[in-house]
This record gives structure tokens, sequence and C-alpha cells, in this order.
């Protein structure tokens, strides 16, 4: 099946699964799993593993498979990788409503460690209690074109970059990321 295909951009594979040739689909959650284990990586669940959030990321892979059209602006690889992100993270925000108890704690491999002065459990559960809040504002408070520059954005990536993603222009990026900070402050 490899061979068969592996000429082929995602496009034109994506193509022939909507004119009904099912095949395809193995063969891009193949092509795409190394994609998935590495967007894995980037977290670590405290009393989970890391096959549980690869499960997830191969689920937001599928709906990637099932939902991009190919006459859109975007290429499949970036929906693709912000499909598996965004079901990855999902996962972890349902944990944290007790949905599946091995996801209750992640830790950020991209972030770096918050280095507490006092290991006082009050100043832990009160450090905790902002970071929640944080998170309950931006979910409130931006639009999911904000959301997904903001992550980008704190991804490291550039400008130029980011408007490629989104398919805007770059002056579009920056009015987008100082809205998000006035939203935030």
């Amino acid at each position: 099946m490899k061979n068969r295909y592996e000429n082929l951009t995602d496009e034109e594979l994506l193509k022939r699964l909507e004119d009904g040739e099912a095949e395809v689909t193995e063969y891009l959650l193949d092509k795409y799993k190394p994609l998935v284990k590495r967007q894995a990586r980037t977290l670590y669940l405290i009393g989970g593993e890391n096959d549980d959030l690869i499960q997830e990321g191969m689920i937001g892979l599928f709906k990637a498979i099932r939902g991009f059209h190919t006459d859109g602006e975007y290429s499949f690889y970036t929906f693709a990788e912000l499909c598996i992100t965004r079901q990855m993270y999902t996962a972890v925000q349902a944990s944290k409503r007790k949905k599946h108890a091995p996801l209750n704690s992640y830790i950020s491999l991209d972030e770096e460690p918050q280095i507490f002065t006092e290991q006082n459990p009050e100043v832990l559960v009160l450090d905790q209690e902002a970071l929640e809040n944080r998170y309950d504002q931006i979910h409130r408070n931006l639009s999911d074109m904000e959301k997904l520059v903001l992550e980008l954005y704190l991804k490291g990536k550039t400008y130029q970059q980011i408007a490629s993603v989104i398919g805007k222009n770059e002056k579009a990026v920056d009015n987008t990321i100082q809205r998000v900070k006035k939203k935030l402050l």
C-alpha cells in the first residue's frame, strides 16, 4: 500500500478518499503517526501513560482526515497538526473535570518549570487556582482565532509563520496579538 500512495500529495490522497478510496485513511494514519507521537511528547502526564495522549492524538488525526476539505486554504499538514493538538488539549482539560482520572495532572515539557520559593501547600493551592483562573479567562474572553494565534505565538512561532498558518498577513497577526494582550491584562 505504501508504494501505491507515497508519490501523491496529501491533497491528492484526500481527493481519492473523497472519491471512495477508503485505504487512504490507513495510509494517512500511518504517515502522520510520528507527528502525533512528537506532539504527545510535549506533555507529560503524572499518573498517566504517554499512550493515552497518543491515542487522543490519533483521534484528532482521524477527525482531521474526515474533516479536511481539499478546496480549503490550509494545507492538510497544518490542519492535521491543529486537530491533533486540540484533541490532546481537550483531553487534558476534560481530565481536570475528573472525566479521565489518569489525566488529572500534566506538566508541559515546552514550558519552563515553575520554581516555588516555598513548598507550603497553601501557596501551591493558590498558585494552582491562579493558573486555572488564567486558563478560564483565556477561554472566556478570546475568540477561536485569538486562541490559535496565542498558542502559536507562545510556541515561539514568528509573525510570518503564524500568518501562514491562519491565512492572514503579518499586520493582522500583530493586531490579534495586541487584542489578546488587552483582553488578558
